[in-house]
């Protein structure tokens, strides 16, 4: 269902109810018959009090006591529908929220991951979003029985005594004004400990992922005062918000006792005055407690309402982040690619607005092969994340086949790419699911095929279970080589039509490199490669050499007129003691 997260609050808020009215339905009919439930015994009470009893119909007065005992079953019954079909209800909502926000981040630029923290996102997408699902129910439930309850209680006790019934109209309304005024600090106060939260999950979560490196350095104590720094902070937002809804709570708790008290002084005031009896004060106290009852559920409720509201507004926070890479409204879908790639006088900086690249210029030949070297950090692997538009260039333009990669849709683009990254994930998953990644509709022979090309099939055979072996969390308990090679496996089972390589065989031995070299070079016949590399000895079989150095293409050629040029991709060559003859 598309929203409009630009919308206030309150209206995105309702759209989540759109498609679960049914539950919701049902409930609001059982919130409706039970709120009417409570209101019949204080009226049928007084109607036993003053005309059965006196009468002496005791058969009648126990029947009606018959009545409301099953009239109070069928609340009980009701109040069951209520829990299970509203909590029902709010977790739909809540778990709908939650998908909207998966698919959201999915679709979020690398620089907004660049600037967020996972634990913290995380704490966006679960604890932030648990109370959601009491505020989605209780919410409607305690408004409509409020009103009932609230409106049913009035209108009967202003045929009995309309001075007190007045008096309560005045004092009902100032309680509800000083909850919602309450309501307010406690909304600030809450987002001040959900962002706390957030943080001591995005310190947990680093501190677990890092926890061999913590121990290899001896720093666990370090990483222990972090923790504590920031579940002190969390501890004093947490002070603050007990505070407000302290104040709140004893506030409130005044307010519904003092309207025992007006009550029954009033009460106590006609019964000298001879303008009502006792049985009219003890209908007036039941339905005090009557409709007492809803609001003290309403202030019990504030809580969970403020902490929901609290996490609600993050998750809107969120939603309204709209990535800056985004498809073009008359964005082309790539069907047959050639694999024509230029990047046209490309200028590129982070937010820092330090240049990392500037005027690069490059062509790519289809099928053939673009090797980009030179010093760490002088933007080769910036540059090849251009193509796939991850990040999109400051100035200038990247095309392929002619077409400007703004004006391709970012899912064709991206079926179009294969690429080999220096830094391999691997899922929590089988060795099989983590291969077939390339192409989820592939089939076991085409995963095997894949794993005999990148070299890791046998690995695997030797393995406890084979292809259906588990993994661990990021591929743990894996060796380095062993999942550069599983990520080869998912490229080679995905045939692009054009391939990043970038230090694709950084994590490999000499002996496996060669392999995979191998493989590599059978995998770039006929497609368009674009290879990142800084041992020289991976890059043999490149058409063309582009050497990046501070910011710029210093040079670029084949590699036979750079080493005629001697100029830097020589001197590297000589820096890793390879031949710069014959070549």
């Amino acid at each position: 269902m598309k929203r409009d997260f630009n919308q206030s609050a309150l209206r995105v808020f309702l759209t989540y109810y759109k498609p679960h009215w049914r539950l919701l339905a049902v409930d609001m009919v059982c919130v409706f018959f039970a709120a009417l439930a409570s209101l019949l015994f204080p009226i049928a009470s007084r109607s036993a009090m003053r005309e059965l009893l006196p009468a002496q119909k005791y058969g009648a007065f126990f029947a009606v006591m018959g009545i409301l005992f099953l009239a109070y079953l069928i609340k009980a019954v009701l109040s069951y529908c209520m829990t299970v079909i509203g909590h029902r209800c709010g977790m739909y909502m809540e778990a709908d929220m939650r998908e909207d926000l998966f698919c959201h981040l999915q679709e979020m630029s690398f620089s907004f991951f660049d600037h967020n923290r996972t634990g913290a996102l995380m704490s966006r997408m679960t604890s932030d979003l648990f109370s959601v699902t009491e505020i989605a129910h209780h919410g409607p439930e305690n408004v409509i029985t409020a009103l009932i309850t609230l409106v049913g209680s009035v209108i009967i006790l202003m045929r009995i005594r309309w001075e007190i019934a007045l008096a309560l109209m005045v004092l009902v309304p100032l309680s509800i004004w000083l909850t919602l005024m309450q309501r307010q600090r406690m909304t600030r106060t809450n987002i001040q400990v959900k962002k706390q939260q957030a943080e001591i999950n995005a310190v947990i979560e680093s501190g677990i992922s890092g926890v061999r490196t913590a121990r290899a350095f001896a720093n666990e104590d370090m990483e222990n005062a972090k923790f504590r720094e920031s579940n002190e902070r969390y501890k004093g937002s947490k002070r603050e918000w007990y505070r407000a809804m302290g104040t709140f709570m004893s506030g409130m708790e005044f307010a519904m006792s003092a309207l025992q008290v007006v009550v029954i002084a009033l009460g106590g005031y006609f019964i000298m005055k001879g303008m009502m009896d006792y049985i009219d004060l003890i209908t007036f106290s039941l339905y005090v407690t009557s409709f007492v009852t809803p609001i003290r559920m309403v202030v019990a409720f504030m809580e969970t309402f403020t902490d929901g509201m609290a996490g609600f507004q993050r998750f809107l926070e969120l939603m309204r982040t709209q990535s800056p890479i985004q498809d073009a409204p008359d964005a082309v879908e790539l069907t047959e690619v050639k694999g024509a790639v230029e990047f046209d006088d490309v200028f590129f900086q982070y937010d820092n607005g330090k240049p990392v690249l500037e005027h690069v210029a490059l062509k790519i030949e289809p099928g053939k092969t673009l090797a980009v070297v030179g010093p760490s950090g002088g933007g080769k692997t910036t540059l090849c994340q251009l193509l796939p538009r991850f990040y999109d260039v400051t100035g200038g333009s990247v095309r392929l086949d002619g077409i400007d990669i703004r004006n391709i849709t970012q899912k064709s683009l991206h079926r179009a790419i294969g690429i080999l990254q220096q830094d391999v994930f691997i899922f929590a998953d089988t060795i099989k699911e983590n291969i077939r990644y390339g192409r989820p509709d592939a089939t076991d022979e085409e995963i095997m095929e894949a794993a005999k090309r990148a070299e890791i099939h046998e690995d695997i055979l030797a393995m406890p279970d084979g292809y259906d072996t588990f993994v661990g969390e990021r591929g743990v308990m894996l060796s380095g080589g062993q999942k550069q090679r599983i990520s080869i496996a998912r490229v080679f089972l995905k045939n692009p039509p054009v391939l990043i390589l970038d230090e694709a065989t950084s994590a490999l031995d000499s002996v496996t490199e060669q392999h995979i070299q191998a493989a590599l070079d059978e995998l770039a016949v006929g497609r368009t490669t674009l290879i990142i590399a800084h041992r020289l000895s991976t890059v043999r079989s490149a058409d063309r050499v582009a050497v990046v150095d501070d910011t710029r293409i210093a040079e670029q050629g084949t590699q036979a007129e750079l080493i005629e040029k001697n100029g830097m991709y020589a001197e590297l060559l000589r820096a890793q003691q390879l031949p710069t003859a014959d070549r």
